[in-house]
């Protein structure tokens, strides 16, 4: 296994920070050993706040089965660049950051097109959803940044409506909701799994419904941050194509992440039953 960082720019979104820049991609780049003829290809999302390289210990074991895996360090929401209010709230810029790189894959690696998956973890279970349909309740999300429903809780961001509020006024987070509630979906993407899945009150219901790709979940039963209830029973119920289980009665949120202990050897297991979905749909 080989891993490669590279920084890819997208030229039809900007840099928050500027209207003149073009909004960055960094990329990382798990590369097995062996041909990269026509190689299969996982696409990873990380969590609210941190990064591709979170996920070294899954991109490995996926490595070791053949796949080319790549994960993107969504702009503004991680621990690799500055944190941002539009990075912790527009999600749905997570979804274009992969379809994005897929491009460029596509174009620059000899990729096996009808072998694509996607995996992702919190926020990036939902980017994982959002690729095979799922799509953000407008409603809902509006109410969610007027105060009118409470923000689900962030601890790396805690003050995040409240700050999202004060460098953007009504007409333009109305306008950035109205731009990206509608369909993220890439029909390129055959299959997904999500680790802990996030915002699963904050999906329409009815484009849950609509996913018809093979779509695997797991999480912890001590999950305070995205408790299943709210979220990855959600998917698992509304979904058609779902199915999942709890990895865990003692499995917290955090005990996915790879920079920390493991004493219920929580990603091993995932790692295998990843590694056995996509040898499986792909």
């Amino acid at each position: 296994m080989t891993v490669e960082t590279v920084r890819l720019f997208d030229e039809t979104r900007t840099d928050w920070f500027s209207e003149l820049q073009p909004r960055p991609i960094p990329v990382r780049l798990w590369v097995p050993d062996g041909s990269l003829e026509q190689v299969p290809l996982i696409l990873l999302s990380h969590g609210t706040g941190g990064a591709a390289e979170d996920f070294d210990w899954l991109a490995e074991r996926l490595n070791a089965e053949g796949f080319l895996v790549a994960g993107v360090d969504h702009y503004g929401n991680t621990y690799n660049g500055d944190y941002l209010p539009e990075g912790f709230a527009f999600n749905w810029e997570r979804p274009r950051d992969v379809s994005f790189l897929l491009n460029s894959l596509i174009r620059s690696q000899d990729i096996d097109t009808s072998r694509i998956g996607a995996v992702g973890f919190s926020i990036g279970g939902f980017t994982v959803a959002a690729l095979l349909g799922a799509e953000i309740d407008p409603a809902i999300m509006s109410a969610v940044i007027d105060g009118t429903v409470p923000a689900p809780a962030l601890p790396e961001f805690p003050d995040l409506i409240p700050t999202l509020r004060a460098k953007l006024d009504a007409d333009a987070l109305s306008g950035a909701v109205a731009d990206g509630t509608g369909t993220l979906a890439d029909s390129r993407i055959r299959a997904g799994f999500a680790i802990a899945p996030a915002i699963g009150r904050l999906v329409d219901q009815q484009s849950l419904a609509r996913v018809s790709a093979p779509f695997e979940l797991r999480w912890g039963g001590a999950d305070d941050i995205t408790p299943p209830e709210d979220n990855a029973l959600v998917y698992l119920e509304a979904v058609p194509t779902a199915q999942g289980r709890c990895v865990g009665d003692e499995v917290g949120h955090y005990d996915f992440l790879g920079d920390r202990d493991d004493p219920w050897g929580v990603r091993r297991q995932v790692a295998e039953d990843v590694a056995t979905f996509f040898r499986g749909t792909l």
